[in-house]
């Protein structure tokens, strides 16, 4: 009888697949089938929520927190049959191991990721501000876990609660942080890098103090267990520091750039992985610390690195890691915080949080000379949260250290803690707006002096449009006469959701390295071209990166322009070549990039059309023998372009061709109706006339070959075009104007490149020429708000504006 009472009481273990409906199977009765539909579910509220919450410019980890809350019994599981069907107490124990596994490997990656030596380079300033910021809430948070211990949480263990309750009010979400600053675009300020820099230190002492936690939270009665605990997880630590590092030194040897990793040491990496989490888990302090140490002592030089996070990244993040936020909140109750004895400690512990962070980091940035609104800034900064508190409480509630109730109520604080950050920094810091620089005088190449300096902004999307980029820099060095040629390359990237992304900013700045990330696989391509085209000419070169979304990035390329007080801003194409030479549409989003940078530049732009110029390598300088050629029609735009030519002739290995495209008499009779002011047309044509004189009396006869073809019609324009397809690259304006120009009202595939643009890059004209598209700087027509703090990283060194 006592057996089958036992048997009626426990519910039976779960099969893993059922035999299907057709066999009277209810796929929710088995493992596997139920595991789907939870993962399926917790995926698409979390995603919904993420993108209800990002006009409020929330990080996505508020919505998985709070989307595991609302599925859990604080609201959807307050419907029992709901409960009992989707989340039944007999498959929790699968969903939790799978939370735990992702979160496992997630922590790999972070420990991936995470440069240990970068914290040797932290500053005095910061490393107070991380100790401070660490301190003050710890005390807090033991002061309050007293009152605590005598209202809501009577009977657990002291020691283990008041660490527990020190640790979640002081941690600070490095991730989270990341994504915060990186949204408002505050991460090269200097709020940015001092925010960064103490919460590195932050995350590394919070992992100490969690490891202390849980050695503390043991169920051993005996104090000597706790230390026993604490003594095998440092050796644990020794011999992986010890042993770890030769083997995935090893292993990293034998990857090479531009090769495919050996999926043996894929495999064996994850084994290694898991070993240590059973190890640590083993020792008492969590398996997550296994795998958290291995990611620390993987080499990150290399492509090996890159190819674990591409591996295990977007699985981890995208599928697991989401069961962990619906494994947490299962355990949230919010109901169980009634009456005004649990709100008024909620308010508390809120309360204490925020005044222990902002407090303690306010005072110390004060005492270190930083301005009171940057340390108010600072302070709620620091005060975010995020995963891992999470960890932390959940460990703490499944170490029984955590009743129902102190658990709500501290997923709430952290919840609110980081909802109030990104509004209150957007409220509290105004940086002041950058002024325009007064001695920003050269915004085009047309200039009355043109032996002044040059700036250029060069942009490109990756290693494929470098080749081409260098050798458009190499022609544009004009003679030894002139001032120094200053370029600035800047990598555009995308800010996307990956953890990396946000991750690859901090190494770049920390390390002072431009966008060459050590887990990039072209890190070695980018490297050797700029550096070594930097050591063999008379050029100054900077890389830079600006990692945006793709819907500002325009705002951080013309900051970039207006910071650096460049001439003109090169930007690729949004179609590359195939090898059959027709143009195939690399990403639409760039098109769009490039259209908000013609509208809104502080300087000319030149769209470039990439069609191999000078081949898939630098041209030495000794080898160039290219042939430009300008089609010349009149206006802003042309004059623009012919000046830009001019400078390219002066190259001794460059030819240049100028086509002036005039009209002739029959057009002049056609065109009489098009509305066109006399006066403007008259001063414009007066203005082309005496900048060809000009052009003529300067150029050499040598290396410049003019030529004046008239025209009738658009047909003959496209004849002339064609005679001189043979050329390596056109330069022409973006809106030609006169008579000549009105002509050609065909309509148009790409409107940013213009009518002569998109008849140089149709399917109809055959040419292996590359095409740069020019927009002469108008300050009527192009407005900059350059109050945004751009995301650059740069490679360091001297970059004085007064040269």
């Amino acid at each position: 009888m006592a057996s089958d009472a036992t048997e009626s009481s426990c519910p039976k273990p779960m099969k893993a697949t059922s035999n299907g409906v057709f066999q009277g199977d209810n796929p929710l009765d088995y493992a596997l089938p139920l595991a789907i539909i939870q993962i399926i579910l917790v995926v698409l509220l979390t995603r919904v929520l993420a993108f209800l919450l990002r006009p409020l410019r929330q990080p996505r980890v508020i919505a998985e927190i709070v989307g595991g809350i609302l599925l859990g019994p604080s609201a959807l599981g307050r419907n029992t049959h709901y409960l009992n069907s989707i989340f039944p107490s007999r498959s929790l124990t699968v969903l939790d191991t799978l939370a735990n596994l992702g979160l496992l490997f997630f922590l790999f990656l972070v420990g991936l990721e995470l440069d240990i030596k970068s914290l040797h380079r932290t500053g005095k300033m910061a490393l107070a501000i991380a100790v401070a910021g660490i301190s003050l809430p710890f005390l807090l948070g033991v002061g309050v876990s007293f009152l605590l211990r005598k209202s809501i949480s009577e009977g657990v263990k002291e020691a283990p609660f008041l660490v527990f309750m020190g640790v979640a009010l002081s941690i600070t979400a490095f991730p989270v942080l990341a994504r915060i600053l990186a949204e408002l675009k505050l991460l090269t300020t200097d709020v940015g890098r001092m925010a960064m820099a103490a919460a590195a230190v932050n995350d590394v002492a919070a992992w100490i103090l969690l490891a202390l936690a849980i050695a503390l939270s043991g169920s051993g009665h005996s104090p000597l267990t706790s230390l026993w605990v604490l003594l095998s997880g440092a050796g644990f630590i020794i011999c992986c520091a010890i042993i770890i590092p030769p083997v995935f030194k090893w292993m990293a040897s034998r990857c090479h750039q531009g090769e495919p990793v050996n999926e043996m040491y894929v495999c064996a990496t994850l084994a290694i992985v898991l070993a240590a989490g059973f190890c640590t888990d083993s020792i008492g302090i969590h398996a997550l610390f296994g795998a958290f140490i291995i990611g620390t002592l993987i080499p990150k030089e290399g492509p090996f690195a890159g190819a674990l996070v591409e591996k295990v990244e977007d699985l981890v993040s995208g599928l697991f890691l989401p069961l962990y936020f619906v494994s947490s909140g299962l355990k949230t109750n919010v109901a169980t915080i009634r009456g005004a004895q649990s709100w008024g400690l909620l308010v508390l512990v809120i309360s204490t949080a925020c005044f222990g962070k902002i407090v303690g980091t306010v005072v110390v940035s004060l005492f270190c000379k930083i301005p009171f609104q940057e340390s108010i800034t600072l302070g709620f900064l620091m005060n975010t949260k995020g995963l891992v508190e999470l960890i932390v409480l959940n460990i703490g509630k499944d170490r029984k250290v955590l009743n129902d109730q102190t658990f709500a109520i501290c997923v709430l604080m952290a919840i609110f803690t980081t909802f109030i950050t990104t509004p209150v920094v957007i409220a509290v810091y105004k940086p002041a707006k950058q002024a325009i620089k007064a001695d920003y005088k050269h915004r085009t190449i047309e200039r009355k002096d043109p032996n002044t300096q040059l700036r250029i902004l060069a942009c490109f999307h990756s290693t494929l449009n470098i080749p081409t980029i260098i050798n458009l820099i190499e022609a544009s060095r004009g003679t030894e006469k002139r001032q120094e040629l200053r370029v600035y390359a800047l990598h555009l990237m995308e800010l996307s959701e990956r953890t990396s992304a946000i991750l690859m900013v901090h190494k770049a700045r920390n390390n002072g390295l431009p966008f060459w990330n050590k887990l990039r696989s072209d890190a070695n391509q980018v490297v050797v071209a700029f550096e070594s085209f930097r050591q063999l000419n008379r050029v100054f070169i900077r890389p830079m990166t600006a990692i945006s979304a793709m819907h500002d990035m325009h705002e951080d390329i013309c900051t970039i322009a207006e910071r650096k007080r460049a001439a003109i801003i090169i930007l690729p194409f949004h179609k590359h070549q195939r090898l059959d030479g027709t143009l195939e549409t690399t990403r639409n989003e760039f098109r769009w990039v490039n259209r908000r940078v013609l509208e809104h530049a502080p300087c000319s732009v030149g769209i470039l059309v990439d069609r191999g110029l000078g081949g898939a390598t630098h041209v030495s300088a000794r080898n160039v023998s290219s042939n430009v050629t300008v089609l010349f029609f009149g206006g802003h735009d042309d004059r623009e372009a012919l000046a830009y030519g001019a400078r390219m002739s002066e190259h001794p290995g460059i030819s240049l061709t100028v086509i002036h495209v005039t009209a002739s008499n029959d057009i002049t009779q056609q065109t009489v109706k098009i509305d066109i002011t006399e006066e403007s047309s008259a001063s414009s044509e007066s203005t082309d006339r005496k900048f060809l004189a000009s052009f003529k009396k300067n150029s050499d006869e040598g290396s410049v070959k003019f030529e004046e073809r008239a025209v009738n019609n658009a047909r003959e324009i496209v004849e002339v075009v064609k005679e001189f397809s043979r050329c390596n690259l056109f330069v022409v304006g973006r809106m030609p104007e006169g008579l000549v120009a009105a002509v050609l009202t065909e309509k148009v595939e790409c409107p940013e490149l213009g009518p002569i643009g998109n008849l140089l890059t149709s399917h109809e004209f055959a040419t292996s020429a590359s095409v740069l598209v020019v927009q002469q700087y108008s300050s009527s027509k192009s407005q900059l708000s350059s109050g945004s703090s751009t995301k650059v990283a740069e490679l360091p060194g001297d970059d004085s504006e007064t040269g």
